[in-house]
Parts: C-alpha cells; structure tokens; sequence
C-alpha cells in the first residue's frame, strides 16, 4: 500500500487576483478599449469539485480554439490554485463558502457571518465584470449565484452588450424539487427575462433539466444542448506515477470526497473481506474528505497489498485511462471522464441533499452506459464483491451508445464563434484548429 499528498499549492501559470484589489480606482473606459474577445465564467463552488473542474474544461477548450481570446474564472474554491491553466486563462479568487450536508452556507476561512461572507463576494464579482467588461458572461449552474449574489451583475451587464449564458449540468435535481428551490429564490425572471441563453452540458435524450419546470416556451427556445464536455490526457503530467507497478487496477473515485465516504467504506470493507481475489484498487480520496475518515482510510489501507490511497491530485484524467474499470458515485465530471476514455463503471449514486447522480446514473444504466448499486444497500459486502469482480469484463459504454455524445466543447466553441460573428468580429483560430459550425441540438 503507498498513500500520497498532493499540496495544495498555488499554479505558476495561474496566479490568483488579489481579493483586496481596489477596482474603483480603474477607469473603465480605458479598459473596456481593449480588443481581445473575453469571456468570464461565475463557477459556484461551495462543495465538492464539479463546478470547478466544468468551468475549466469549457475556458481551456476556448483559449486552445481562439487565439487571441482570455477567460477569467470567478471562484471561492480553496483548491483553484492547484490545478494547471493554460495561457490566457486566469481566476479571480473570491473569499470561499462551503454548503454543509445539511444544506445551510458558511464562511468557509473568514471569521464573518455568511451575509457579510456574500456581500464581499457580491462586490468583488460586479466590480470584476465592469473592469473586465467580458463579451459573454457564462454562469455556472446557479441561476442568481449563491443566495443572489450574481444578480446584481447580471442587470448590470444586461444593459450592455455582453451575452448573458447560464450553463447547465444534464442533470439538476427532481423537477418537482428543482422547482421549489427556483421558486423560493425567484429565479424565473432571470431566465425570461435577463439571460439569452441557456447551454445544458448534455445531450437531450439523456435528459432535460428544464423538463416538468413550467417555464414559458421562451426559455425552451433559448436553450442549446451541447453533449458531454470531453476530457483528454494533459500534454505533460509530471506528477503521474502508474500504480502498482503498471498492473491492471480499479479507480474508486469520490470525486470531492465530501460525500464519498461511505462509498469509500463500502469497498475497502469487500477488500478487507478477502472472500475472492479483486483487481487492485487505487482509490483518490477527493480533497474535502474529512481528515478524521482521511486518516483511517489511510491506516485500513497499509494493512491491504492490492489498495493504494491518494488523498488528492488535480490530475485525474492519466489515472483513469491507465484503470481497466471505474467506480464512482455519479457526480457530472466522472461521468464525463468515464466516457471520455471509454471505461467499465460501477456507480453509487448519493441521493441526499440531491437526487443528481441517482437520477444520471439510473438513465446511464437503462442506456447501458453503466452498472449501478443504490446506495441504501451500503454496506451490503457480497453485493460490493459481486460487483467488483464482474466490473473488469462488463462493456464499455462505447459498445451501448456513439461517442458523438461527447461533443459540448466543440459546440461551445461553434456557438461562441456565432456570438462574435453576429456582431461583425471574426474570431482568430488557433493554428490547424478548423472553423467551428454548430451542429447542436435545440428543442422545438
């Protein structure tokens, strides 16, 4: 067994903006003279990695298609630092929130009530996007931002001519559930009447968040699927190490591991079992789990030769090509990833505070894209054993549906091509990168 710890240092190539930063004294107009297409992305980030990791996919797709265009991500996430961005791509770091299993909100470093919390973050997020004057606004999954406070944004840049885009995971939650929470916090009209778009990161036969909302036809007309956001292998990894000598192995990712623990229990006790031989395992803990359950983990796992811990790393994609299978609960990223290099997936959804991953991995499942084991049989062994001994030969989802499903980035970029287009700008490509034409699905 070896465990390894990834700091969670800050990226060279991507140093953060100073929170302090005294934007009121900038002179805008100055600044907005600048003639580089740019792009600012809201990622709300108060649990897990998933928001994060979506937000960069989407701004290393652009700055790698367009030439001379930069993308700036808003972010409260402790971790942004320790992830790798490409040139042109940077982030402001607004102070960081976390949601609690219970659903409520907290500070997540400051000693401040989270009102006091989101007012900071508020401010820093309107003053950002005078300063930075960006052509499209993309927000990520919360219409409004966390308990309002992109709105002011939104009906600042609403008046000018940035184009406002709310991006969506294929899945949301049950609509009869979505539709309260949007109720409560008002939501609707935002998307009547201050976003022109709504780009939902799936196809629409797996499944159409916006389904059973009552929303008015005219949110439907301004809604772009786009397929998966595919993810492919960094160009130099540096950290990677083959586990186990290059032996086939299973991945058990939590993702965040905030919520992966009883998953993470749940396979090291089939292990621990030694009832029939297993693949080995490498299981990635996620960064958010607990120290407590870190630690025993880590102790249950010296006493294991075929499992290997690693607490984080923000480089999971050459561990996932190089596993034979995947276990995972479900979360949007994953999904996406065990598409992208085609692997055997077992998932364990969590159905609490949101019913996401259930409902994504149960049509995964009717689709034959992966096998699943509910949650609520936790911690069943013979059925974890079962299922970790069959997961190696079981089909790739390749073999039950056509990769074309993993064509969001590239329909991204065709639909920020037709954005600068239509205001007379021709977007400079990349060298060998072909000219992008949309090709996505919009509902009738």
């Amino acid at each position: 067994m070896r465990i390894s710890h990834y700091a969670f240092s800050v990226a060279a190539k991507a140093p953060s903006v100073l929170v302090g930063v005294r934007v009121s004294s900038y002179n805008y107009d100055e600044c907005m003279t600048s003639n580089a297409l740019k792009v600012l992305i809201y990622s709300h980030d108060t649990f897990g990695l998933g928001h994060l990791r979506r937000c960069r996919a989407i701004a290393q797709s652009l700055v790698g298609t367009f030439s001379e265009m930069s993308v700036l991500i808003l972010s409260g996430s402790p971790i942004i630092g320790s992830y790798e961005f490409k040139s042109r791509v940077d982030f402001v770091r607004i102070p960081g929130v976390i949601k609690l299993r219970s659903g409520d909100y907290t500070s997540l470093s400051l000693h401040l009530n989270i009102d006091h919390t989101l007012a900071i973050r508020s401010s820093i997020i309107e003053h950002t996007a005078k300063v930075f004057n960006p052509d499209i606004f993309i927000v990520d999954k919360e219409p409004l931002g966390l308990r309002g406070e992109v709105l002011p944004t939104l009906q600042y840049l609403a008046d000018t001519p940035t184009q406002l885009v709310l991006g969506l995971r294929d899945v949301m939650d049950d609509p009869e559930v979505l539709r309260e929470e949007w109720d409560r916090k008002n939501v609707d009209p935002a998307l009547i009447d201050l976003y022109d778009e709504i780009w939902v990161y799936g196809p629409s036969f797996m499944n159409n968040p916006l389904d059973g909302m009552g929303l008015p036809q005219s949110v439907h007309d301004k809604t772009l699927f786009t397929g998966y956001l595919q993810r492919s292998l960094p160009k130099v990894s540096a950290n990677f190490t083959p586990p186990f000598d290059g032996a086939p192995y299973i991945l058990v990712t939590p993702g965040g591991g905030g919520d992966g623990i009883e998953l993470v229990d749940w396979v090291m006790r089939a292990y621990e079992s030694r009832e029939r031989p297993l693949f080995p395992a490498l299981i990635v803990l996620g960064p958010f789990m607990p120290s407590e359950k870190v630690e025993n983990f880590a102790a249950r796992a010296e006493e294991l030769r075929d499992v290997e811990v690693i607490r984080f790393t923000p480089e999971m994609e050459p561990y996932i090509d190089r596993a034979t299978a995947v276990v995972g609960m479900g979360g949007y990223n994953t999904f996406c990833e065990i598409l992208s290099f085609d692997k055997p997936t077992l998932l364990v959804p969590r159905v609490v505070p949101r019913r996401e991953q259930a409902i994504r991995a149960e049509q995964a499942k009717r689709l034959g894209l992966v096998r699943v084991l509910p949650i609520d049989a936790y911690p069943d062994i013979d059925l974890m054993l079962d299922a970790l001994s069959e997961l190696p030969g079981a089909p790739a989802p390749s073999q039950a549906q056509s990769r074309t499903v993993l064509g969001g980035l590239e329909v991204i970029n065709a639909r920020v091509d037709e954005i600068y287009r239509a205001r007379d700008i021709t977007p400079v490509y990349k060298e060998d990168t072909p000219v992008l034409q949309l090709a996505a699905h919009r509902p009738s």
